[in-house]
């Protein structure tokens, strides 16, 4: 099972309003365990950073005016996402940009329902809590101190910790069960048939103590009597 941990920085809340992407970060997942393969691209806003954006991610016209605008890196965005689950906290917001961005290149939207939202998890998980990206981390323990402002790349290494927390906690199934073992578990229908248990061996194993051992052991058990424990096994 591919994922794609995303997260986006912007210039600002609303496309509409003329705001634009200026970071994106992917960091692929396969069966919950991280590949090592990421996406991370700084991205021209072809307009100036407003204070306020400066201030929460600290990317200034300066720094970005050398960078691709989106229309020069939707293309390898494009191919690294594919056609994966994607895994956002807050996915209304990054999804936003995303679709109004590759909509003015008359690029086909990304559909929502290949967003996991891990904010909308947290939140049915911990009725009432905070449940921004920072809180948790706090809640499960994962280091953020490197968090000093926000950046898509960082942002999805600890999203990504925070997510298998949420859905499980950080021990993934490995898959380490042959197929046949995990077949035999499994009704005509497919569905669980209940825990694994050990079949008898074919043939039981040989015993590997000696004649010698045997008859030690047979004359203690004679000097301990007709009551001894060891009688209600012979």
């Amino acid at each position: 099972m591919r994922e794609i941990v995303l997260d986006t920085e912007t210039t600002g809340f609303e496309p509409e309003e003329g705001h634009r992407i200026v970071e994106i970060g992917a960091l692929e997942l396969v069966n919950h365990l991280p590949t090592g393969r990421v996406f991370h691209q700084y991205v021209n806003p072809e307009r100036a950073m407003p204070q306020a954006a400066f201030e929460v991610h600290g990317l200034g016209d300066d720094f970005l005016r050398d960078k691709p605008p989106f229309r020069e890196i939707a293309a390898a965005f494009v191919e690294f996402i594919g056609d994966a689950r994607l895994v956002i906290h807050n996915a209304a917001f990054d999804l936003k940009f995303l679709n109004a961005e590759l909509g003015w290149l008359n690029l086909p939207p990304i559909p929502w329902e290949r967003a996991i939202d891990t904010l909308a998890l947290a939140r049915s998980r911990f009725p009432g809590a905070p449940a921004s990206l920072d809180a948790l981390c706090r809640r499960f323990g994962v280091d953020n101190s490197a968090r000093e402002k926000h950046g898509a790349l960082l942002d999805c290494e600890l999203l990504a910790e925070v997510y298998l927390e949420l859905v499980g906690g950080r021990q993934p199934d490995f898959g380490l069960a042959p197929a046949e073992t995990a077949a035999a578990g499994r009704g005509a229908a497919g569905d669980a048939a209940g825990p694994w248990r050990a079949r008898p061996r074919p043939a039981p194993l040989p015993p590997r103590i000696t004649e010698e051992e045997r008859a030690a052991h047979e004359a203690f058990v004679a000097r301990l009597g007709e009551a001894a424990f060891w009688r209600r096994f012979e």
